[in-house]
């Protein structure tokens, strides 16, 4: 029977308000074989007390100033030892208890397969927890599209042998380094998607959904295509950024509207 360790990563900076629901959904699990890694950047929050008071359910954690989430995620790759890897921000969260658990057949086909990476579908969701959208797209049709779209990430299980080969993350960028780690092993090469499963929920909001934040975004996507020796700017990418700043825009507009009425 497989049974692969799990390692789970979360990493967080004043996330006070929503780290115990990540971190709850974490330890809740059914699956046992886990391990839960947190990695704090010195918050000046109620952070530092939540975890504390999860403590007995961690594998390691710390809390020091850092150079930002790629940094974050670098320091916990250290002291990682699952066999599979998934990222949550403290605004993540997986959708049900059961998700590892369910997961667990589509990791054995793929590491029976040679496929390092395995990702089901994300729900963006807004501040009360209602369901926006679902995020995820079939490989067979994504990798077409994957130079300018990467898969969601919480809903990403990565091969630790990934990071063996391919070294850490780029802590260069800001914003896309984990864009530029899949380029590295997704051109030429193949992700496994599980349609049925809804991995994990993102809170969409806040900075991260900025226009200003996009527009940094889109500069390091391009930078990391170029370093991969893609060409930059085609139609699609094009289309797509255009649709990603369109709805960002959009949403901004009415947030603000509501805020100032």
């Amino acid at each position: 029977m497989y049974n692969p360790k799990i390692t789970v990563i979360v990493a967080v900076f004043n996330g006070a308000a929503t780290l115990s629901r990540c971190l709850k959904s974490i330890y809740s699990q059914s699956y046992s074989n886990k391990e839960l890694i947190v990695i704090d950047g010195g918050s000046t929050d109620d952070s530092v007390n939540i975890i504390q008071d999860s403590s007995s359910e961690i594998a390691y954690w710390e809390s020091k100033p850092d150079r930002g989430i790629y940094h974050a995620w670098n320091k916990a790759l250290s002291h990682a030892t699952g066999e599979w890897i998934c990222f949550l921000g403290s605004d993540d969260y997986f959708w049900q208890d059961d998700v590892l658990e369910k997961m667990i057949p589509s990791l054995h086909i793929s590491q029976t397969n040679g496929i390092r990476l395995v990702y089901g579908r994300i729900a963006s969701v807004d501040t009360l927890g209602k369901v926006k959208n679902l995020l995820g797209v079939p490989w067979d049709k994504k990798k077409s599209v994957f130079l300018h779209q990467m898969p969601p990430h919480p809903g990403l299980f990565h091969h630790s042998d990934l990071f063996e080969e391919h070294g850490n993350y780029d802590e260069s960028y800001s914003i896309a380094a984990d864009y530029e780690f899949l380029l590295r092993e997704l051109i030429g090469g193949e992700a496994l998607f599980v349609p049925e499963i809804i991995v994990a929920g993102f809170q969409y909001g806040g900075v991260s959904s900025s226009s200003r934040h996009l527009l940094k975004l889109i500069s390091e996507d391009l930078s990391a295509r170029s370093k991969h020796g893609l060409s930059p700017v085609t139609i699609p990418v094009l289309k797509y950024y255009t649709g990603l700043l369109v709805s960002t825009l959009k949403y901004e507009l009415i947030h603000n509207t509501r805020m100032n009425s």
